[in-house]
């Protein structure tokens, strides 16, 4: 008469036992697909990238530029499909992370000897008076702290590459990156144009025109271009001097990422202090600067590492044009960009300056 009848959760537990799994299978399944989605979303704008390289005139931009240029208007013209998010997130930290690590494999303890001890003093002053001066004329102008680091890092170290180091640190807007990507490219740009036009009217030798082009002009692709106007030996030694300067991307993101925590501390801002990540991939860097001159790669797995290393940066950078409202860049103003101009030409005057002074 009084049979038993189960607790209403023992009643349950079948029940969800059995649904719990088959609702969550789909779940995971769906989220995979629209990551593979977004990444190939992000991979096929790079490609186009590197294809727009082949036509006339492009040549000279790199396909970083070009990738978060066609990610903007995309975006901005078209719209980042929903789909495409989970894989656009991915690209914007373990691709950009995984690419800033192999970028250590251009860099070599021997090629930086070959600078020399005054070559890397030039470089490593020159860098640092730039930043700090970026970062005070930035707060002086009223420029946005974050937008200024980022402008400091771009313009001081390498370029795009640099900025977006700083910004997986700084946690800075996808709009600040934009910005800050699209004052190094153009004032850069000019660099490459103008600096050939200048060495025999400065009386710079080959070897004081390349560590010149080296120490101050933004990308590589850059210095390569400018740097061997000047002749084979400008060139090869530009080219060295500035992957030298590539070195000082890991202490200078470093003191970034310490530098952000520590704020947040002072403010008392929890959440943005669990934000802020130890760099770990600056700490890879390193790591494969050294293995790499151990270990010395031959020419031919350099050169496939390097074009690896780009592409995975232009994936990264065309998740970031996928992300970035025109509007908002519009918003920020003339003072960010005129930040840059200055930059650009105090870097320029500050390293020929020390050159001219160290004969």
């Amino acid at each position: 008469m009084n049979a038993y009848t189960p607790p209403p959760a023992a009643r349950r537990l079948p029940d969800e036992t059995l649904h719990a799994p088959q609702a969550a299978g789909p779940g995971r399944a769906s989220l995979a697909r629209d990551l593979l989605l977004g990444l190939a979303l992000t991979a096929t704008i790079a490609l186009a990238a590197f294809a727009l390289r082949l036509v006339p005139g492009a040549s000279a931009l790199s396909p970083m530029i070009l990738a978060i240029l066609i990610g903007l208007v995309f975006h901005n013209l078209v719209g980042t499909p929903a789909w495409a998010k989970p894989g656009v997130r991915f690209a914007l930290r373990p691709v950009l992370r995984l690419a800033i690590v192999l970028l250590g494999l251009q860099l070599t303890a021997a090629q930086v000897a070959e600078v020399g001890v005054r070559g890397l003093a030039v470089i490593a002053a020159t860098l640092c008076a730039t930043f700090l001066f970026t970062i005070c004329l930035g707060r002086a102008m009223g420029v946005e702290r974050k937008l200024a680091q980022l402008i400091a890092a771009g313009t001081s170290i390498c370029g795009a590459s640099a900025v977006i180091a700083a910004s997986s640190v700084t946690r800075a807007a996808d709009e600040d990156v934009a910005y800050a990507v699209a004052c190094v490219t153009v004032f850069g740009s000019i660099a490459m144009f103008a600096y050939p036009l200048l060495p025999a009217a400065l009386g710079l030798s080959p070897h004081a025109y390349g560590l010149w082009a080296g120490a101050s002009i933004h990308e590589i692709a850059q210095v390569v271009a400018a740097a061997f106007q000047g002749g084979q030996t400008a060139g090869e030694f530009g080219t060295v001097a500035k992957l030298s300067r590539v070195m000082l991307l890991a202490p200078v993101v470093l003191c970034l990422g310490f530098a952000e925590a520590r704020r947040a501390g002072r403010t008392g801002d929890r959440a943005e202090t669990a934000r802020t990540p130890i760099p770990w991939f600056v700490l890879g860097f390193i790591a494969v600067v050294a293995l790499n001159s151990v270990l010395s790669l031959p020419p031919a797995a350099t050169a496939v590492a390097s074009t690896v290393t780009t592409f995975l940066l232009s994936t990264a950078l065309a998740a970031m044009g996928l992300e970035t409202d025109i509007r908002k860049l519009k918003a920020k103003g003339l003072r960010p960009l005129l930040l840059g101009l200055a930059a650009f030409l105090f870097i320029a005057g500050f390293s020929l300056s020390l050159i001219l002074a160290m004969g």
